[in-house]
């Protein structure tokens, strides 16, 4: 199932890429609303989360494909992935751990200490990680940014004007 997400995932990443594009070139370029500044912000939140989750899909998808192959096939044991990760330990491998959160499929060796299949899950949890706190920075910035104006708009009025 996950490596559908990640099919998906894969097939919406360039419209996301396109998407992003075509919102920066519209706030460099002149003739922008007035209100520009929280719609940006509101939706630099919402495309860095979906950025995130685009990522862990595809980090999912690639964990339960590395799982899958190595349990099925005649040439599955030891895993595909932990004998190309390193293939000088290849006669020390006595299994796999796979792990669906945060994405990650380790190789165990036979006296029990882990090695990664690859270091790309160490990226890709990083990523996930910069692209959420990111969204949720920018989500911030735009409640901030409302409530600014907000404060802005209403103003106390001077008492001697009341008379």
């Amino acid at each position: 199932m996950f490596v559908l997400l990640a099919l998906a995932a894969l097939l919406a990443t360039p419209i996301w890429a396109i998407a992003v594009v075509v919102m920066l070139l519209s706030v460099a370029l002149p003739g922008r609303r007035p209100d520009w500044g929280v719609r940006t912000l509101r939706w630099g939140a919402a495309m860095t989360a979906a950025a995130a989750v685009l990522l862990l899909f595809m980090g999912l998808g690639a964990v339960e494909l590395s799982d899958n192959e190595s349990r099925s096939g005649t040439n599955s044991s030891p895993a595909p992935a932990c004998r190309d990760a390193a293939p000088y330990l290849t006669e020390h491998l006595v299994g796999r751990r796979a792990s669906y959160l945060p994405p990650a499929f380790d190789c165990v060796l036979d006296d029990g200490t882990t090695y990664p299949s690859s270091e790309g899950y160490a990226w890709l949890n990083g990523l996930v990680v910069t692209c959420a706190v990111a969204s949720v920075l920018l989500a911030m910035g735009a409640v901030y940014t409302i409530d600014r104006q907000s404060a802005r708009r209403i103003r106390v009025p001077d008492p001697e004007t009341l008379g």
